[in-house]
């Protein structure tokens, strides 16, 4: 297994895992070819060198996981950095076997390598086990999280 940047080749194999995911299905329009908004989405965080979009790849390049990683610059904190974890998704048919784990892991490494402070996600509230698989790896539910859809 190697955790490598996305290509644009991957984009294919990630959208149809959030397709075929519970809460994913319900946002995702995955179709051949991609609609374009993916492909503008993917040009724009590869150009900004405050995202990391990665995925975990087999020996035959095939997609097992991916997610993305934000860095943020804050005042607070001493002008420190936190890191953002977000958009994790598992193959469907892979899930238990510590990809997710091992992906998680790259991140937490990556942002102590880039000096963060610290490193949050946030996981939807019809996941309750994604929070206890989170806990597991040293997260802790410290602050509640509120958001506001814009469209």
């Amino acid at each position: 297994m190697q955790i490598r940047e996305v290509e644009e080749k991957d984009l294919h194999q990630i959208i149809k895992m959030w397709a075929e995911d519970m809460i994913g299905k319900h946002r995702e329009a995955y179709q051949n070819p991609l609609p374009e908004a993916y492909l503008r989405a993917f040009e724009i965080i590869k150009s900004d060198p405050n995202h990391e979009l990665v995925v975990l790849v087999d020996e035959n390049d095939e997609v097992l996981a991916s997610l993305q990683l934000t860095f943020l610059q804050y005042l607070t904190n001493i002008g420190g950095v936190k890191a953002l974890v977000e958009n994790v998704i598992v193959r469907k048919d892979l899930h238990g076997r510590g990809f997710g784990k091992h992906l998680i892991g790259w991140a937490i490494d990556c942002a102590r390598s880039k000096g963060a402070h610290t490193i949050q996600l946030t996981t939807n509230k019809t996941r309750p086990g994604t929070k206890t698989f989170y806990k597991r790896l040293g997260f802790h539910a410290s602050h509640e999280g509120m958001k506001m859809s814009l469209i």
